[in-house]
């Protein structure tokens, strides 16, 4: 029964934070810290690419697990759920806002015994929300899609250098691998791919497989990075995460103009106030599983 429940909870997980990182604007980091499971993933991540046999061995069915979760996740966010942010964008936005605005006090409550009396570092919550605007920004002039149709050395290289920014962006809290996309213009044209690839098309697999490499030196790169400043420096990183969540709602309300037919950003006018209690819901019911799986385990 443990290990059923187990099952369960890493294939919601993994469910929740492929749905974040078809959003733009929205980072499946920020679903893994919220639910207290960023650490395990982390090391996870360092562990299967650097770990001993044992720690791979480990590392690897845990991401398995993980990874269904993700997978089902998001073959149902390119399948059906595209539409849905295209036709009712105001209304997943006020559902993402709740999301985060809910999760806020739970994340400092969780992580108060290392914020606590190091208020020195509040400084790095002002750089982890700069970053996150800064790529919002960029982001509102990122309206060309990048070709990749032709296979050639400069698209491979311009594809593979995306990806590892993207994976990068995409396991920090806060900054949304779907935004650096966008900025870089693949956002549009990898979605495609994979529709393409999802109706059996394998002309679309030679691009793939070099954005899928890409995916895998950025996790191989930055997870350690990531995974020493917890480890050594965990103040000062939990203070920059909580910077690049609060900076996330800008990134959530200028979300409908990044879409590929742009909107008018969210506005008093277009918030949604039952999705975004809606939201609210979502993130204390999982808080909530959380707990109990915790108090099983």
């Amino acid at each position: 029964m443990k290990k059923i429940k187990e099952y369960i909870v890493n294939f919601i997980n993994g469910f929740c934070m492929a749905l974040a990182d078809s959003v733009p604007g929205v980072s499946g980091g920020t679903v893994a810290f919220i639910l207290g499971f960023y650490d395990k993933f982390i090391t996870a991540l360092d562990d299967l690419f650097r770990g001993d046999l044992k720690k791979k061995k480990a590392a690897l069915i845990y991401l398995v697990k993980l990874g269904i979760g993700w997978l089902v996740g998001m073959v149902m966010a390119v399948l059906f759920l595209s539409r849905a942010f295209e036709n009712n964008i105001y209304e997943m936005s006020s559902l993402f806002l709740g999301f985060i605005i809910f999760a806020i006090p739970i994340v400092i409550k969780e992580e108060k015994e290392s914020i606590k009396g190091k208020y020195q570092n509040v400084f790095f919550t002002l750089i982890g929300a700069l970053l996150v605007v800064l790529i919002t920004y960029l982001n509102s002039g990122a309206g060309n899609t990048f070709n990749i149709d032709s296979f050639n050395l400069g698209t491979v290289i311009y594809t593979f250098l995306a990806a590892m920014l993207a994976i990068s962006a995409m396991i920090l809290p806060g900054v949304s691998g779907s935004t650096i996309l966008l900025i870089f213009g693949l956002y549009i044209p990898i979605i495609n791919k994979i529709k393409l690839f999802l109706h059996f098309d394998f002309t679309a697999l030679p691009i793939l497989l070099v954005f899928g490499l890409g995916v895998i030196f950025g996790i191989v790169f930055f997870t350690r990075l990531l995974r020493k400043g917890l480890e050594k420096r965990r103040s000062a990183v939990v203070y920059a995460i909580l910077g690049m969540m609060l900076a996330s709602l800008y990134s959530i309300v200028m979300g409908p103009t990044t879409l590929e037919t742009s909107y008018k950003f969210v506005t008093l006018e277009t918030f949604n106030f039952w999705y975004f209690i809606l939201g609210g819901i979502i993130i204390l019911s999982l808080e909530g599983l959380k707990n109990f799986l915790t108090k099983e385990n």
